[in-house]
């Protein structure tokens, strides 16, 4: 009689079922994180992530078996509902790692294979639900040095990059303009930042060794491709450097390795803006007011009609200017428009056609766009040749300097136009969304996908004509696939070249080369016409 076992403990190696190992082996990796873990439908949480989720999200926390007398807590929500939770999660504070199925189950015979494919952060993401479209969502990084310290400040979601450095006042002027989403500082420094910038930043720490001056200079200098920080003006900027090189190392431990859309760094000029400090911005109620339903002055002074508009118009607001002759250039510009109703109201049209082209050439580079989102692309590129006109034709310098930096990316706007459909879905598994004429197979298979069962009735009565088999049918079952069915009664007139594949009472079925051929045609275009079309 075989000895009763004793009871693993929770947790341990023993107890685990393949998934919960795989899970465990995963999270290791993103201690401080949420890890949503897709399994077939769903994205599950365990585990003290489970009670978080389920805190944050108002879902229901249940419990998983794990193993001999082991269970754990669960709380999960359906794949297709991400980015309704998603944003909830991030703003509730939370890194969330996404881990995803990485491999087909049908292909595998063990656990199917699962990866983490993005950390989000409330400073790093690209997803619409979690950015304001008319706030840059900036990641900042604060290096505290001994007598001069750098920040720098980058908003993945459109490419902007700035750096600085000062003393710490000078610092936290900065972070209360900027007001960042998220804020990296070295780990060993936490107290140094809290004393000095207080705790109402969301916050996280780097080891030491990412905020050194060569890893930063070398890290800068590989992403931009240059041999020297000269041509952005920012190579004497030591600790600003050090701050910058930090968060692109972010960026790469967070999964966000395509950032070829982050092609400049700029040097915040202290020289030009007025500093604002925390009490000033506080009291004047520029951006938030201690009040609730009160009106800040952004509110009333944003008429802009894009959302990257209203982030300029934010940033103008939170750095004033002081040079004269720049201040003069905003003003005969606002003038010009004042006294050309007629060319105003067209620039505004254009600039709603426009509507988020930063963040939208972002998602591009990141390989993030949907076919939708490509087609309003198109648009914001269209928009941009009347824009160009416009500034050219009038007598005002600044708009023709405008001008000139205008593209409207010709080239561009045809690929699009031609290769595809005007009005694709969202999801591009849909289909539906390169237009014809682009890829010849793509064609035949589409052709194949909508009509194929008409070739196959086609094939019918042809053969039935050749072999005068008046009752010759075309039938599909899972076995044999399609096959021609012939009764007894003209088995005789079936020609050599059939092969018979099963034998009935009242008839028999054969399958031809063509037949077969074309079944696979409309069988492989059934399976994957949607991910390519």
């Amino acid at each position: 009689m075989a000895k009763n076992k004793t009871p693993t403990k929770t947790g341990t190696a023993e107890s685990e079922t393949p998934l919960m190992k795989q899970f465990n082996g995963i999270k290791a990796k993103y201690p401080d994180a949420l890890l949503l873990f897709r399994v077939g439908d769903f994205y599950e949480t365990f585990g003290s992530d489970a009670v978080k989720t389920a805190n944050i999200l108002g879902i229901v926390l249940t419990k998983r078996a794990n193993g001999y007398a082991s269970f754990i807590e669960l709380a999960g929500f359906p794949y297709h509902s991400l980015d309704t939770y998603l944003p909830k999660l991030v703003r509730a504070g939370q890194r969330v790692a996404i881990c995803d199925q990485l491999e087909d189950l049908k292909l595998t015979k063990t656990i199917v294979k699962r990866g983490v494919t993005e950390l989000v952060t409330p400073g790093v993401t690209f997803n619409d639900k979690v950015l304001e479209h008319k706030s840059n969502n900036f990641l900042a990084s604060v290096y505290l040095g001994e007598k001069i310290s750098g920040v720098s400040f980058l908003d993945v979601s459109t490419g902007e990059f700035l750096v600085a450095e000062g003393n710490l006042e000078y610092i936290d002027k900065l972070l209360q303009s900027f007001r960042p989403s998220e804020v990296l500082f070295q780990k060993n420094k936490k107290k140094l930042f809290i004393e000095t910038f207080g705790e109402k930043f969301y916050t996280y720490g780097l080891d030491d060794w990412a905020f050194s001056s060569d890893f930063g200079n070398d890290l800068l200098l590989k992403h931009f491709d240059t041999k020297s920080l000269k041509g952005f003006g920012i190579e004497n900027l030591k600790q600003g450097i050090i701050a910058a090189g930090a968060a692109l190392h972010y960026l790469a431990d967070t999964a966000h390795d395509k950032v070829k859309h982050i092609t400049t760094i700029s040097r915040i000029e202290e020289e030009k803006y007025v500093w604002l400090d925390r009490f000033t911005i506080r009291n004047l109620e520029l951006f938030n007011s201690q009040n609730d339903n009160a009106k800040t002055l952004i509110d009333i002074i944003d008429q802009t009609v894009s959302p990257m508009g209203s982030r300029m118009l934010k940033r103008w607001l939170a750095l004033p200017l002081k040079d004269k002759v720049s201040i003069e250039e905003r003003l005969e510009v606002v003038n010009y428009f004042l006294s050309n109703r007629e060319t105003n109201e067209l620039i505004i049209q254009q600039l709603e056609l426009i509507g988020d082209l930063e963040r939208i050439i972002s998602k591009v580079a990141t390989a993030r766009i949907s076919p939708k989102e490509v087609v309003q692309l198109k648009r914001a590129l269209t928009a941009i040749e009347p824009i160009k006109v416009v500034c050219e034709n009038s007598k005002n310098t600044s708009l023709q300097k405008i001008a000139e930096q205008l593209n409207p990316c010709k080239l561009v706007i045809e690929r699009i136009e031609k290769e595809i459909m005007p009005e694709p879905p969202y999801l591009i598994a849909k289909g539906n969304v390169i237009a014809e004429g682009v890829n010849a197979e793509l064609d035949d298979l589409r052709k194949i996908s909508y009509s194929g069962k008409d070739y196959l009735l086609q094939i019918q009565q042809r053969e039935s004509e050749l072999t005068g088999i008046s009752s010759l049918k075309v039938a599909f079952n899972s076995v044999f696939g399609y096959y021609l069915e012939v009764t007894n009664t003209h088995k005789n007139k079936v020609p050599s070249t059939w092969i018979r594949k099963q034998t009935l009472t009242t008839a028999e079925r054969y399958i031809t080369p063509e037949l077969k051929e074309y079944e696979e045609k409309i069988l492989g275009a059934e399976v994957t016409f949607p991910p390519f079309s």
